[in-house]
């Protein structure tokens, strides 16, 4: 028998992103070098092996392979870790208009209503927003009935918490967990591999056919937390090899991180793999196989097999991994 050659990549996996257009979408996306379509593009899935928008290798050896191939032939590049999916996934948004009020169900509701899809648990690093942005995290009911009373009635603003956010906020957001992004917010989110959203209301907007959005109560009140459960995060900074180094979250489906270099750091690969955005700046990565341009709007990973590697430049980067 044939020996099992074990993969030696010693450079990123630089991912060509998959652009949706959305009804709430815009331009904005264009700050980061992305193609659009229209000026209703809503999202960037800059890392994704998700059937609904597919990242795809961009370039070097697996150049052509959409991420999911990639996890499901060349597992050594991701730790050899098990799972039938690749586990998350990286978007940015551009809000132009506010998103639906709207939640998202846990893995095991999910996995039997939603034909074995993940839950979707996610978290926002706000890129940019306008002056006085807020979202929606969480409600004022504390029982079933009040909720759905609330709902039936209309009474959105005294239902709905309302949060004002500014430019470098971070927000955790746990299945369950009604919430909305609002108007002139760009976000870069983490998430589970999962597109399941139930919407809870749609302001009554209509689609280019003249068609209001399905809304989804029955499921959203199934899995909606009642009463609100708030998340406390424990940010935490610290200066490591030349990077600033901001630990926004550690939990159950993903840590999150972001990566300040201002001249040049060090780094080594003590993670399965991680999922690595260029929020601002640019840069090069070093590492023994060459050089690697960094700019605004790049996503990749960085294997298992890459054992360490250089960053230079004033760049910024949001990193997260399983």
């Amino acid at each position: 028998m044939r020996k099992k050659v074990r993969e030696n990549v010693q450079s990123p996996l630089f991912l060509q992103a998959a652009l949706q257009e959305r009804i709430w979408g815009g331009k904005k996306l264009r700050e980061f070098s992305y193609e659009l379509s229209s000026d209703l593009v809503g999202e960037c899935w800059g890392i994704s092996a998700h059937t609904n928008g597919q990242s795809v290798v961009r370039d070097g050896k697996y150049k052509g392979f959409t991420l999911e191939k990639l996890w499901n032939e060349n597992r050594v590049l991701f730790g050899d870790i098990s799972g039938e999916k690749f586990p998350l996934l990286t978007k940015i948004l551009d809000a132009n208009q506010d998103l639906s009020i709207q939640v998202h169900p846990n893995n095991e509701f999910a996995n039997v209503n939603e034909n074995g899809e993940f839950g979707k648990t996610e978290c926002w690093y706000i890129i940019d927003c306008k002056e006085g942005a807020e979202i929606i995290y969480g409600h004022h009911a504390q029982t079933k009935e009040e909720f759905v009373e609330m709902i039936q009635l209309g009474k959105w603003n005294e239902l709905l918490r309302h949060v004002p956010i500014k430019p470098g906020d971070f927000f955790y957001v746990p299945s369950g967990t009604i919430h909305a992004l609002c108007e002139g917010t760009l976000v870069l989110e983490t998430q589970q591999s999962s597109d399941t959203t139930y919407r809870v209301y749609d302001y009554d907007r209509v689609d280019g056919n003249g068609n209001k959005r399905e809304l989804h109560l029955d499921k959203a009140l199934a899995v909606s937390s009642i009463p609100h459960k708030d998340f406390s995060l424990s940010i935490q900074e610290k200066e490591k090899n030349g990077a600033k180094i901001t630990t926004f979250v550690k939990e159950q489906y993903f840590s999150v991180y972001k990566w300040e270099i201002g001249q040049e750091a060090s780094f080594q690969q003590d993670k399965c793999f991680q999922l690595a955005s260029v929020i601002e700046g640019e840069g090069i990565i070093v590492t023994v196989e060459g050089e690697f341009p960094l700019r605004k709007g790049d996503h990749f990973i960085l294997p298992n097999t890459l054992e360490d590697f250089i960053i230079r430049g004033n760049v910024t980067l949001i990193v997260s991994h399983p």
